[in-house]
């Protein structure tokens, strides 16, 4: 009895030491990204569980229950890995990520309408591990006014020149729309189509002509005369002009050409000295108060004819025999008394039938 009895204890205990490892196992079921199966583990918690699977998650994956849920008996545990997609969503990228494993679900989980609307892959096409590239263009309402109307469509097109053409609009030599035909049009856009007609017009204006001033020793100081009159040129301007919707545009000015050269006037301005005397009699006469007579004393005086001028109204005739030029009103009043001695000394005072008596007062 005393040999037996050490031996039934140690089959006792190992009895109990069995029964606690038999009650730690537990069978549980786990979903890899849809992959099922049934396994068992001595996990105390999911966390556990995943380390001795050799399965590691990161911040875009899903795991149900939560790594540090306990694990009983019975219990099913479902990992969603994340998977990157590069999403241009009407004109906007941008980068999420999503345990979809097909393009139909991500958009069902990302909540993007999808009705009716454009998709670069297919509804049921796989995203890998390594992610996807997806444009989705979702339909929307652009309205076109053209002609006079408004044109209503729904398009997932990608540019506004598209939507156009789904309107069954088009543009004609210069039209043109508000936006650029190459713009995304955006649900509820409104998009004016203007039509565009005109060409170029041609205009011509003056160009003024220059004056030239030339010293000349022929000529009495203070004697200036046209030696050549001045033309004025001829420039052509071309202006591109437009109706836009029936509207008239101010004119867009695209050249300009000088086709005719403008002529510069030309005056000849007097640099010799008068002399004040002629050398005779003539000299000494009052020649200032038989000025006041003819003419009030006023160098540019004429008289009502017009043929007579200058303070002693003489007439072009006289006044060219005499070595004048131009007109005797124009030139300087120290001219004109050296001129009219000249002239008193050919014919006496005749030529002043009137005043020629004030000379000797």
């Amino acid at each position: 009895m005393r040999r037996l009895l050490p031996q039934a204890m140690v089959v006792a205990a190992l009895a109990g030491g069995t029964s606690a490892f038999v009650a730690q196992d537990k069978a549980v079921r786990l979903s890899v990204d849809g992959d099922a199966r049934t396994l068992h583990t001595y996990a105390d918690d999911v966390g556990e569980l995943l380390a001795d699977e050799d399965l590691r998650v990161g911040a875009h994956d899903i795991v149900a229950p939560a790594p540090g849920q306990r694990l009983a008996d019975g219990d099913e545990i479902a990992i969603r890995y994340g998977r990157p997609v590069t999403l241009t969503l009407d004109g906007e990228r941008r980068r999420v990520w999503t345990t979809a494993r097909t393009v139909d679900g991500a958009l069902r989980q990302l909540g993007v309408r999808a009705e009716g609307a454009y998709l670069s892959a297919s509804r049921s096409a796989a995203i890998t591990s390594r992610g996807l590239l997806l444009h989705v263009r979702t339909e929307r309402t652009v309205t076109f006014r053209a002609d006079g109307r408004e044109h209503p469509v729904r398009t997932n097109a990608a540019t506004v020149g598209e939507a156009l053409t789904a309107a069954g609009l088009t543009l004609r030599g210069q039209d043109t729309t508000s936006v650029p035909l190459d713009s995304f049009p955006r649900d509820g856009q409104t998009v004016t189509v203007m039509r565009i007609t005109g060409g170029k017009e041609v205009r011509y204006q003056p160009v003024p002509f220059t004056t030239v001033r030339r010293a000349d020793p022929t000529l009495p100081k203070g004697t200036e005369i046209e030696g050549r009159p001045g033309e004025p040129g001829t420039l052509r301007i071309t202006y591109r002009v437009r109706s836009v919707n029936g509207v008239r545009q101010r004119p867009r000015k695209i050249g300009s050409e000088i086709v005719k050269a403008p002529v510069a006037r030309i005056v000849r301005v007097g640099t010799m000295i008068v002399p004040a005397r002629v050398g005779g009699p003539a000299d000494g006469l009052n020649w200032r108060a038989m000025a006041r007579c003819e003419s009030g004393g006023r160098p540019d005086a004429v008289d009502d004819s017009g043929r007579y001028g200058g303070l002693y109204q003489l007439d072009q005739g006289t006044w060219h025999a005499l070595g004048g030029h131009g007109r005797p009103q124009d030139a300087p009043p120290a001219e004109q008394t050296y001129r009219a001695k000249k002239l008193y000394q050919q014919r006496g005072a005749g030529p002043w039938p009137t005043c020629g008596r004030k000379l000797h007062q």
